[in-house]
């Protein structure tokens, strides 16, 4: 069991998701292909697709009772191919790196979970293996979510790429759309009409003067940006309204309630101060921040196996792991090493994927045995 063979196969099996590619391959191949893998080597397969199209796999190995249950998570969708450098879906070997499409985020911490799971568990252990390979997270987390309504454990470790650092924390976010109102009217009747965009100047001025009040020892303070801006009709005439969207990442102690509040009260200043500021606040999709216990057992045994001192690290962009905190599971992140998440070429480092297998089978059988 290799877990470079099986990445190199993985790489070649097409899983491009199609809500961020409109006719992307999404998960079924590559689903197909770890059920016979799963399969071969005696683990139990649940297959979960309330979306047609989109599955996600719970591989289980069962233990012999009396032991702690771990879930191994990584997704198995990826960015799009179309920009990539080269052919996405033929895994290439140079200079202790393998290039591909999803070799660093994340189809190397997939091999290396399905390996050392196998490897873990060719003895019996006490408490049950779990590996969730789930779809979706580079979109909307649905997979695992999906996972998560039926399947629980003891702990976690989700194999995104940490570069072999014990990932503890990263941030969430929250979108929102500013409604900015103004009223139409002919360009050469400037005392009918309201101007909705450059009203809107000045929310986009306060927003760049936002200074978070939380700050974080890992993250340090959430950040907030414009991300998509909208009005107008003509040339000729004062736009009747002006909508932006905006991210807010958000850091652990701030919550959705708390990010809204805020934008609320830029809004009712603006409001107070400019002459015809009107504006509505809409709330979009939200993701908590993450932040694991320090001395949670599975955190512990994992930096146990490491046998040298961790490098303790946190993360700005998103991952499952906030998923599986909220569902009760402790969990961390730690993955293998390389570059290109999302670029327009993408490595692992060979020897980061054989680290982490390592790291992983000792954690498993560890914890569970």
């Amino acid at each position: 069991m290799n877990p470079r063979d099986l990445l190199a196969e993985l790489i070649a099996i097409d899983s491009v998701n199609p809500d961020l590619v409109p006719g992307g391959n999404g998960e079924s191949a590559i689903a197909d292909f770890c059920t016979e893998w799963f399969k071969r080597n005696d683990f139990e397969v649940h297959r979960l697709e309330q979306r047609p199209g989109r599955p996600s796999l719970v591989a289980i190995r069962k233990g012999t009772g009396g032991g702690k249950s771990l879930m191994l998570n990584g997704h198995i969708d990826t960015v799009g191919t179309a920009n990539y450098d080269g052919d996405p879906l033929r895994p290439e070997i140079k200079d202790g790196k393998m290039f591909g499409r999803g070799t660093f985020d994340m189809k190397g911490g997939v091999a290396a979970m399905m390996v050392a799971a196998a490897r873990a568990t060719t003895r019996p252990l006490k408490g049950d293996v779990i590996v969730a390979c789930v779809a979706d997270e580079e979109y909307g987390s649905e997979g695992t979510e999906e996972v998560l309504a039926e399947f629980t454990a003891d702990a976690a470790i989700v194999t995104e790429p940490s570069h072999l650092e014990v990932t503890l924390a990263h941030k969430g976010f929250v979108w929102f759309d500013v409604a900015i109102q103004g009223r139409a009217a002919h360009g050469s009747r400037p005392e009918l009409g309201i101007d909705a965009i450059a009203k809107a100047g000045h929310f986009l001025v306060a927003l760049e003067k936002l200074t978070p009040a939380t700050h974080h020892h890992l993250l340090g303070r959430g950040t907030v940006h414009a991300s998509l801006i909208s009005g107008g009709e003509e040339a000729s005439t004062y736009p009747s309204s002006c909508k932006i969207t905006l991210e807010r990442r958000t850091v652990p102690g701030e919550t959705p309630d708390l990010v809204e509040a805020e934008l609320t009260e830029i809004l009712d200043h603006l409001t107070a101060t400019v002459p015809d500021f009107a504006a509505t606040l809409t709330r979009g999709l939200a993701r908590n921040p993450f932040e694991a216990d320090e001395n949670a057992e599975i955190v512990r045994t994992l930096i146990s196996c490491l046998g040298a001192p961790p490098v303790i690290r946190a993360e700005p962009f998103w991952t499952d792991c906030a998923l599986l905190d909220q569902a009760g599971i402790p969990c961390l992140l730690f993955g293998v090493d390389g570059a290109g998440a999302h670029a327009a070429t993408e490595h692992v480092d060979l020897a980061s994927l054989d680290r982490l297998t390592d790291v992983l089978t000792s954690t498993i059988t560890e914890f569970c045995g």
